[in-house]
């Protein structure tokens, strides 16, 4: 079996979307590896260096050259930035509850704007965003327990 770029893509992609850093998928002598790099988006790796049987006479085929697919070139261009929970808490949108939320997807925030309020024994810490952009995603709900290191929100760098 072979992978097209589309499946590729979209592999990416619902990568990129949670929190899993590697994927990698073997159907017969076809390995595809995805991993998230340091900036956090997924890019699809060279297969491993297996290779096939070859016949009488000829010499081993790398599988690697065979069936690599990189799409590192078709990927967007958009840098995203994932603001993270710095402790262990309940997530809140919205400074108290009769409130609007501090930010709402699509919209567009500055570098230190808070963005949402973590409550850790009894304390309220508001968390402020370390980059400017337009918000993509909220991945949490309202009240919602976090974790340290969490993904809270993702923001299109501008």
């Amino acid at each position: 079996m072979e992978f097209s770029l589309e499946q590729v893509r979209e592999l990416v992609t619902i990568l990129n979307k949670t929190d899993i850093t590697e994927l990698t998928l073997e159907s017969g002598d076809v390995r595809l590896s995805i991993r998230k790099s340091e900036n956090r988006s997924a890019v699809a790796l060279p297969a491993s260096t297996a290779t096939t049987q070859p016949a009488p006479n000829e010499a081993p085929i790398p599988v690697a050259a065979a069936h690599t697919i990189t799409i590192a070139d078709s990927l967007p261009t958009k840098k995203l930035f994932e603001i993270t929970s710095p402790m262990v808490g309940t997530f809140y949108r919205s400074p108290s509850p009769d409130e609007s939320p501090f930010v709402e997807v699509g919209d567009t925030i500055k570098k230190g704007s808070p963005v949402c309020i973590i409550e850790a024994m009894k304390l309220m810490n508001e968390i402020e965003c370390e980059a400017s952009g337009k918000i993509t995603e909220i991945l949490v709900d309202n009240t919602q327990p976090v974790e340290y290191g969490q993904v809270l929100m993702r923001v299109e760098v501008a």
